[in-house]
C-alpha cells in the first residue's frame, strides 16, 4: 500500500498546478531508510517485472519507453543496474545519451531518440534523453548555435515549439502502442555535493567525476526552472512524469519499479494462444517426441 501510494503522488497527472519544489527528495513515504529491510521488497519487484516482460515479450503488440532523467549523480545508472537487474537482455536495450554527435546535429532535435525507440515487445530505457534539447541546451543556450537552426526558429517560442513537437511525438508513439513512463530523481543540491565528494573518495569511482560536475552545480537554480517547466508541459495522461525522490537511492528504486510494473499490469501481456492448425501441429510434434526411442550417447569418456 505504501508503495502505491507514493507511485501516486509522484505521478504528474495535474501538470498545471505543478511545482517542483512541493517534491521533498530526501522524502521516504514512510518505507525504511535502511536498504538491508527493503531488499526483499526489492527483489520481489525484480522477479514480478521478469515475468511482465517475459509476457510483453511474447505478446509482441506493445513496446515499452522508460526515461530517466535528472540532475548529474541523482542515481540514473543506479536504477537501471537495480530495477531492471531481472530483465532478460534480448528483450531490453539501454541507450546512453551523450553530447550529441555531428550527425546527429545534423538533424532535428528529437532525432536521435527516435532512430533507438523500442520495437514491440521490448523496453527501451533512455539514460537522459531528447529531453536534455529542452534542459542543458536552454541551460546554456549558446548550444543551439551548434544546431544551424534556421533563425526564425531560434526566437522566443523556441522552448515552446520543442515542448510541442515533443508532446505530438510522444502522442504518436502512445498511439501506435508504446507505453511511455518518465521519471525525474529529484535530488537536493546538497545530496549531490555528498555523492561527488564519495566519488572522489573511492578511487574505484573517481573516473565518473570531472569538473564540469562542479561547474555546473552553479546553474542550479535555472536547471530547477527548467525542469519545473519542462514537467508542467509535457506530462500528459499518454506519457506522465513521475517526480521520484531520490535523497535515499533504495526508494527511488523501489518507486520506479512499482510505477513500470503497475504500468505494465494493466496492460495485461499475454503470450500468443495457440490454437486450430498450429495447435494440431504441436501437439504432433510432441507425440512424434514422446515416440522416439532414447539412443545411448558417448560421454567424454567415449564410453556408451
Amino acid at each position: 500500500m505504501k508503495l502505491a501510494k507514493a507511485v501516486k503522488v509522484c505521478r504528474i497527472d495535474k501538470p498545471e498546478h505543478f511545482r517542483l519544489a512541493d517534491h521533498d527528495p530526501s522524502e521516504s513515504f514512510g518505507l525504511s531508510t535502511d536498504i538491508d529491510d527493503v531488499k526483499p521488497v526489492l527483489a520481489d519487484a525484480i522477479a514480478r517485472l521478469e515475468k511482465l516482460q517475459e509476457d510483453l515479450y511474447a505478446d509482441g503488440r506493445w513496446a515499452v519507453l522508460v526515461v530517466l532523467q535528472g540532475m548529474d549523480a541523482a542515481g540514473k545508472d543506479g536504477v537501471v543496474k537495480h530495477v531492471m537487474s531481472g530483465i532478460n537482455p534480448e528483450g531490453c536495450d539501454v541507450y546512453a545519451f551523450k553530447a550529441p554527435s555531428a550527425e546527429e546535429l545534423g538533424h532535428d532535435f528529437l532525432w536521435r531518440g527516435a532512430k533507438v525507440l523500442p520495437r514491440r515487445g521490448t523496453i527501451g530505457i533512455f539514460n537522459r534523453s531528447y529531453y536534455e534539447e529542452v534542459l542543458v541546451v536552454r541551460v546554456h543556450p549558446k548550444m543551439l548555435a551548434a544546431q544551424k537552426l534556421p533563425p526564425d526558429d531560434t526566437g522566443k517560442t523556441i522552448w515552446k515549439n520543442r515542448f510541442k513537437d515533443i508532446r505530438a511525438f510522444e502522442r504518436r508513439l502512445a498511439r501506435n502502442g508504446t507505453l511511455i513512463l518518465k521519471f525525474h530523481l529529484r535530488i537536493s543540491m546538497e545530496e549531490q555535493r555528498k555523492r561527488f565528494l564519495a566519488r572522489l573518495e573511492e578511487p574505484a569511482k573517481r573516473w565518473k567525476f570531472s569538473m564540469n560536475d562542479v561547474t555546473e552545480r552553479g546553474y542550479w537554480n535555472d536547471y530547477m526552472a527548467a525542469y519545473e517547466e519542462m514537467i508542467r508541459e509535457t506530462s500528459t495522461n499518454y506519457a506522465p512524469w513521475y517526480v521520484v525522490p531520490a535523497g535515499h537511492k533504495h526508494v527511488a528504486w523501489l518507486v520506479v519499479s512499482a510505477a513500470i510494473i503497475g504500468a505494465l499490469e494493466k496492460l495485461s501481456p499475454r503470450p500468443p494462444q495457440i490454437s486450430g492448425a498450429k495447435l494440431k501441429e504441436l501437439q504432433a510434434a510432441e507425440r512424434a517426441l514422446r515416440a522416439e526411442v532414447p539412443r545411448k550417447t558417448k560421454d567424454s569418456s567415449g564410453k556408451r
